[in-house]
């Protein structure tokens, strides 16, 4: 059973990158309509950040370099 579990956070992690690369990188993090199991796994991965703008938050993809 935890495999089913694993590959469903897999999964819509990836759904969730997907959908910031088609809003430029970054959205505004009150309107992430995902879980914060979702954002946490693909903060742990390293793959996504939160800054701090002054006015709120922004969950954005982590830029390559």
């Amino acid at each position: 059973m935890p495999k089913s579990v694993n590959n469903y956070v897999e999964r819509t992690s990836y759904r969730l990158m997907h959908s910031l690369l088609r809003c430029g990188g970054y959205a505004p993090l009150h309107r992430v309509q995902f879980s914060s199991t979702i954002i946490q796994y693909l903060l742990d991965q390293k793959l996504v950040q939160v800054q701090n703008t002054g006015h709120g938050f922004l969950l954005s993809l982590v830029e390559d370099n």
